[in-house]
């Protein structure tokens, strides 16, 4: 994670001897994440804020294994997030811990582990200079790559040290790798499987004996450390396995899942997508009923999952659409149903559908689109009475929509008509402020989900879509 740490407080300790004199008591990670979980499980807060769906399944299983003293790997398909999740455990942390000023693996002043930090100790006593590490800098991460060598998890000889006239058996000439650097810390791996055997082997006596060796030398360092993983299902990645030994090393497998509920998954999108215009809350539940109908298509190969990053995505799009027709017309900048006919189309490469429908890709996501708006509609305005719409309809009117077409373009084609008051309270909620542009987005909701039931017909040409009840031979 990319994020500055805050200043440390002045009134914190410099020196060893002013620590002691605090009456600072070291303790390991798991336990002061023990103990950090426990009071906020106590205080009722959120163990994992900005986590959603999880609440009663991935959670209390994470919460127990932090709880147990467990190192954790969390297996599940992709955009799930996990790693989300992983790097939320940074929160449970101390805000502050004292280092050894100029330690490279964040020796406890009080019990420094590295030959660094013990010889500055030794040498400087009470006066040995101590610096402050604040949460955010305690956190880890390797994505698992093929290149990934022992030298870059755990570490190699410094040939620059070496240069300035230090022994090779001197333990200072090590350069350490990311796992004894986040020491103290949390370290995470994120796609496990894909790290080659051959490397899971050298992380064996961190996940159990907690030290590390490094090139025969005689080392043994003990780190204090979280260790968490993730992983996708082996048999969809086909591209490496967790050794045996690894899998036992772990105290505990979590599964994750995507939402359960639509509600999960529209608040999901909500906190997720970084919106450029106004996206009304009927249309974040057509994009969540449309991700979940995707990963139940059977034309969909299910094995690799439909990420929430198919649905963030799809939000982030038909925001770019409203805001492209309100450049170009000077409207309102909110999205509208027909929008997402567009927006479809660039979707297609975080979905992988089966073989057999080769060349129907953009076909399928359509349709499951539209299923999408019909289940909104019939959710938001199945018992609501659009009588007076389609009367207007039947009496020869004609209503345009389309990229182009204004939100007061629409609503002067709609007409005022009885009955559009409780049409935006249905679809938007009664606390909702009615602008033009929320107004034509609801009306257009209506007539899309009227067009599905068969009560109007619908024309496309040119970019524009009509809708009446008896389209004219032209």
């Amino acid at each position: 994670m990319t994020r500055l740490a805050p200043p440390v407080p002045a009134d914190l300790p410099r020196t060893l001897g002013a620590l002691r004199a605090s009456g600072y008591e070291p303790r390991t990670v798991k336990e002061e994440m023990r103990a950090n979980l426990v009071a906020r499980l106590a205080a009722g807060e959120p163990t994992f804020p900005g986590i959603v769906g999880f609440d009663d399944t991935v959670i209390p299983q994470v919460e127990r294994a932090l709880l147990a003293g467990h190192d954790i790997v969390l297996l599940g398909e992709r955009g799930q997030g996990k790693t989300r999740l992983i790097r939320t455990l940074v929160t449970l942390l101390d805000e502050w811990i004292p280092v050894v000023e100029g330690s490279e693996v964040n020796d406890d002043p009080m019990a420094p582990v590295s030959a660094y930090g013990r010889r500055i100790v030794t040498e400087q006593g009470d006066d040995t200079p101590v610096t402050w590490r604040h949460r955010s800098e305690r956190y880890g991460e390797k994505l698992a790559t093929p290149d990934t060598s022992v030298g870059d998890l755990i570490g190699d000889v410094d040939p620059v040290k070496v240069a300035e006239g230090r022994t090779l058996g001197d333990p200072e000439t090590i350069h350490f790798g990311l796992v004894p650097r986040t020491n103290r810390g949390i370290f995470a791996i994120n796609e496990l499987p894909d790290l080659a055997e051959r490397i899971q082997v050298a992380l064996l006596n961190v996940l159990e004996e907690r030290d590390i060796q490094v090139r025969g030398y005689t080392l043994r360092l003990p780190l204090d450390l979280l260790v968490v993983a993730s992983a996708n299902p082996e048999d969809y990645t086909n591209r490496g396995r967790i050794i045996t030994p690894m899998k036992d090393r772990f105290g505990a497998e979590v599964t994750t899942h995507y939402p359960y509920d639509v509600h999960h998954e529209i608040g999901l999108i909500a906190q997720e997508a970084d919106l450029v215009a106004i996206v009304p809350m009927h249309l974040l539940e057509v994009i969540a009923r449309f991700t979940r109908l995707v990963r139940e298509s059977g034309a969909v190969d299910q094995r690799s999952g439909v990420s929430a990053r198919f649905a963030i995505a799809a939000a982030e799009a038909l925001a770019g659409a409203a805001l492209r027709r309100a450049a170009i017309t000077a409207d309102e900048p909110v999205a509208r149903v027909g929008d997402l006919a567009g927006v479809v189309p660039t979707l297609r490469g975080k979905v992988e559908f089966e073989v057999s429908e080769e060349g129907r890709e953009e076909e399928v996501l359509q349709h499951l689109a539209r299923k999408a708006v019909a289940e909104t509609y019939r959710r938001h305005l199945g018992g609501v009475d659009l009588t007076a719409l389609v009367t207007l309809l039947d009496e020869g009117g004609t209503i345009e929509a389309g990229d182009l077409v204004t939100a007061t373009g629409l609503l002067d084609a709609a007409g005022a008509w009885e009955g559009l008051g409780r049409l935006i309270a249905a679809t938007e909620g009664p606390d909702v402020e009615p602008t033009p542009g929320i107004a034509a987005a609801c009306v257009e909701l209506a007539l899309e989900g009227l067009w599905l039931t068969r009560r109007i017909d619908k024309d496309e040409s040119d970019g524009r879509v009509r809708y009446a009840t008896t389209m004219s031979e032209e």
